[in-house]
């Protein structure tokens, strides 16, 4: 089954796809081990891996979309990208839906913010018109070539313009032919029932880090018709809690001594990253024994 096919199965009525944020592929092959059905490129985790820097309109089409390749490739599960703004004019947005889809991706979803584009948490985000959205969200139904691509239409509207202007413009996209909406950043349970009850399409949840919205389990979740949940930087906040320590016992200590106590193996992680995999297929190609990987 294709990725897209796989995902929007999953996205049934009734049902809420987890789907955590990773943004490279060590960390989408450790996903992929746990079991979840689904993964997601965060744009602000990407730009802080590939440019060191908050999420506010640097990276570019090329970078994300090598970012969503290579992702695809190392997790092979159903991958949901931040394509921000679509990056330009319902033209650029063409072009962008097409280079996600040969990267595999399974979703994507582009936002009606003006560029330069932020962070859906933070302050200082201006929109477009909801005309020209439609327009964005109309030609990148008309570019994929996959109909199971899921195309998701993020409204930034109810920290600028209100809930009502959200759930407003949302609906329109929809009509536009968005398949997902996603209204970011509402601030209580009542907002996030009102979103989930008032638009009829599957609505996408984002369970972000910065505090500014309720923490609802899965479950809660599906039963707001929200289909599937992302989880954007929770698994690069571990990784980062985790490497402090670390660096912050070497430097008092100034040895490695203990240093790996509760780290995996070296072996755990070779396999993580596919080791056994490669062996059989060294094996396959009758590699001679001499020149195999050997850890």
């Amino acid at each position: 089954m294709r990725p897209t096919t796989a995902l929007k199965t999953a996205m049934a009525p009734g049902a809420c796809v987890m789907a955590p944020g990773v943004a490279d592929c060590a960390m989408a092959r450790l996903v992929a081990s746990m079991g979840f059905p689904a993964l997601y490129m965060t744009g602000s985790g990407t730009a802080a891996v590939r440019l060191g820097q908050p999420d506010i309109g640097l990276l570019t089409l090329s970078e994300m979309v090598d970012n969503a390749a290579r992702i695809a490739d190392a997790a092979e599960l159903p991958l949901v990208a931040d394509a921000d703004d679509g990056y330009g004019n319902p033209l650029n947005v063409r072009r962008a839906v097409r280079l996600y889809e040969r990267a595999g991706v399974a979703a994507l979803h582009i936002e009606d913010q003006m560029s330069p584009k932020r962070c859906g948490h933070f302050g200082g985000k201006r929109l477009i018109a909801p005309s020209d959205m439609a327009a964005k969200i109309q030609a990148a139904v008309d570019a994929r070539t996959d109909a199971d691509l899921q195309i998701v239409a993020r409204t930034d509207a109810l920290a600028v313009e209100g809930l009502s202007a959200a759930l407003d413009r949302a609906a329109l996209y929809a009509e536009a032919g968005a398949d997902v909406t996603f209204v970011e950043a509402p601030r209580t349970r009542e907002e996030i029932a009102t979103v989930g009850r008032t638009l009829k399409v599957p609505q996408l949840f984002n369970m972000s880090t910065s505090g500014k919205t309720p923490h609802l389990a899965a479950d809660e979740l599906a039963a707001l018709n929200f289909r599937l949940a992302i989880y954007p930087n929770y698994v690069l906040y571990a990784a980062l809690t985790g490497a402090r320590q670390i660096l912050e016992r070497l430097k008092q200590t100034q040895s490695t001594e203990g240093l790996k106590d509760g780290l995996p193996s070296f072996a755990e992680f070779n396999d993580l990253m596919g080791m056994q995999q490669a062996r059989a297929l060294e094996a396959r190609y009758a590699v001679p024994e001499e020149a195999r990987v050997d850890s």
